[in-house]
């Protein structure tokens, strides 16, 4: 059985708390672990983050969308921005590179999403916006739908 879930909020910071918190409510029906949990919870903010920092830092109150999936034991999150894309998404997913220097950020967004993901996929345009489809199978689900 495919379940889904549709959410699209304005790219304020103070929003970046309840995506994490609406998609781990979603998931928590196949009865993760914690520490499963805790890797979701971590990406969403990871991308939830770059999508109101460096997708609309010209043009701030935009909408960010994000859709999850889950289906068996596949859990799929999809977070996008109409914003200003990435111009070298390769230069992007590099460890500690950022656009932002003057910032103390880490430049260590995409590395964390492809490391606590099984898949990690980045599209984007410049002046169209950005998607990261994320995918992760887990291993010890024991849904609590069934």
């Amino acid at each position: 059985m495919r379940n889904e879930m549709t959410l699209e909020f304005l790219s304020v910071s103070e929003n970046e708390s309840l995506a994490r918190v609406a998609v781990a409510a979603f998931i928590s029906q196949m009865n993760p672990t914690m520490e499963e949990l805790t890797d979701i919870k971590t990406v969403v903010s990871e991308a939830v983050t770059n999508a109101i920092i460096h997708g609309y830092e010209e043009n701030p109150h935009q909408k960010v969308m994000i859709s999850c999936a889950i289906e068996g034991e596949q859990i799929e999150i999809i977070i996008k921005d109409e914003g200003k894309g990435i111009s070298d998404i390769e230069e992007a997913k590099e460890p500690l590179f950022t656009s932002k220097p003057e910032w103390e950020r880490s430049g260590m967004g995409f590395t964390i999403m492809e490391n606590f993901m099984d898949k990690v996929d980045v599209t984007s345009e410049p002046d169209s916006g950005t998607t990261i489809r994320m995918m992760k199978q887990l291993t010890s689900t024991r849904a609590l739908c069934n």
